[in-house]
């Protein structure tokens, strides 16, 4: 394979990644990664001049609902099955301390 990767590009990079990979992994992932090299390789030969740019293959358009006032669960249905409340609230663990925020 012309210009495949080898197993010391990919000690290589794995090393930048911190990433510890075993002599096995490096010999796997250098076949692994040559190949999708020599596939990228095949795709850049083709032309594609009159493709036009897209970011999604299918044509995505939002669908949005009118925003409208709809009436709102009570404080007693909305609370119902918390397990801890206090009044009209839920009652959360401190997360923050006051004196340091």
């Amino acid at each position: 394979m012309a210009g495949s990767l080898d197993e010391s590009a990919v000690r290589h990079v794995a090393h930048l990644a911190r990433l510890k990979i075993t002599d096995e992994e490096a010999a796997r992932y250098a076949d692994q990664l040559s190949k999708i090299l020599d596939h990228v390789r095949q795709l850049n030969e083709l032309d594609t001049s009159n493709v036009p740019p897209t970011a999604h293959p299918l044509a995505v358009t939002n669908v949005f609902r009118e925003d409208e006032v709809r009436p709102s669960w009570s404080s007693d249905a909305a609370l119902a099955n918390a397990p801890d409340r206090h009044g009209e609230f839920f009652r959360v663990p401190k997360v923050l301390d006051q004196e340091e925020a």
